[in-house]
């Protein structure tokens, strides 16, 4: 089994190539194209896992129509057979286009990842073990790693086309995008969270903390990008938490840990992931999307 590197659509115009997916200017929308790539310490690898992409789209697809009550979001459609007939130069692809491409309106992309963290894991917990806060937030002593907190902290960062995103705090989010639209899109990543986080409790699946992406429709500000994936979110058994230690994961973090064994600097080149690696990463991303989904590919 092959994983897609590259998505290649002869004859369309190709907007931008991000670190996962492929979009392409339509005219009057964008198509994004999720390939089977995988991205960690902001490294693409040279080898991706297979019917990764099908998983990502497929996961937001169906958390965008959860959602669609608290916020209006991007998407024209995402049935294969909707998609092509809204452009029928997309018909000899479709193939590859299934289950892994969404349509989506044109938006005006706000310039910050809006990031929201229940529990105190990743970079949240080593800026707490060194200030005892977050992106400027004060925390109360004595939490342990994979602690829940308190209470849902949002804690933006910037959008950064190469290399890493950097935390921000609230003054400096609020310079980039405004007062309002800062108010606007904190309350709507903690309250999207806390239902999605609700959800997935039922499912056995603890969300630690995810990312959102918004963008404006002329004044309007809806939810972009993917949504509440096993790239942008934490995802934890629920019947294995226990604070105090790292915890198991279905997302990236197996990749993550993979790479932190190895006498690696984090910079490009990545390494070639080893077969076993590639094949557990797979199994971690089928099981969470038939979790949270109820269905396979």
């Amino acid at each position: 089994m092959q994983a897609i590197m590259k998505v290649e659509l002869e004859g369309l115009k190709l907007f931008k190539r991000g670190k996962v997916r492929d979009v392409y200017d339509l005219d009057n929308a964008l198509l994004f194209v999720a390939s089977d790539r995988i991205s960690a310490f902001d490294v693409v690898m040279p080898n991706g896992i297979p019917d990764k992409g099908k998983v990502l789209t497929q996961i937001s697809v169906f958390w965008f129509e959860y959602t669609k009550d608290l916020i209006d979001n991007h998407i024209i459609a995402t049935d294969i057979d909707d998609i092509i007939s809204h452009d029928e130069r997309l018909k000899p692809h479709r193939d590859l286009l299934d289950k892994r491409s969404m349509l989506v309106k044109k938006t005006e992309p706000l310039v910050v990842e809006c990031v929201v963290r229940g529990y105190l894991a990743g970079s949240g917990w080593k800026e707490y073990k060194n200030k005892q806060s977050i992106c400027g937030i004060n925390l109360p002593e004595g939490l342990k790693e994979s602690d829940k907190l308190p209470e849902v902290i949002f804690t933006p960062s910037t959008k950064a086309e190469e290399g890493h995103d950097e935390p921000i705090n609230e003054a400096q989010t609020k310079d980039l995008i405004g007062a309002e639209a800062f108010e606007f899109v904190r309350s709507k990543s903690i309250e999207i969270y806390k239902q999605a986080d609700d959800f997935a409790r039922g499912k056995g699946i603890i969300i630690a903390d995810t990312k959102f992406e918004f963008g404006k429709i002329g004044e309007k500000i809806v939810l972009i990008d993917e949504i509440l994936t096993p790239d942008s979110s934490r995802f934890w058994p629920l019947n294995d938490y226990e604070p105090g230690r790292s915890q198991k994961s279905f997302d990236k973090q197996f990749t993550r840990d993979y790479l932190d064994s190895l006498a690696w600097d984090k910079t490009p080149p990545g390494p070639v992931l080893p077969e076993d690696i590639v094949e557990k990463t797979r199994e971690k991303y089928l099981s969470i999307l038939e979790m949270i989904t109820g269905k396979t590919l």
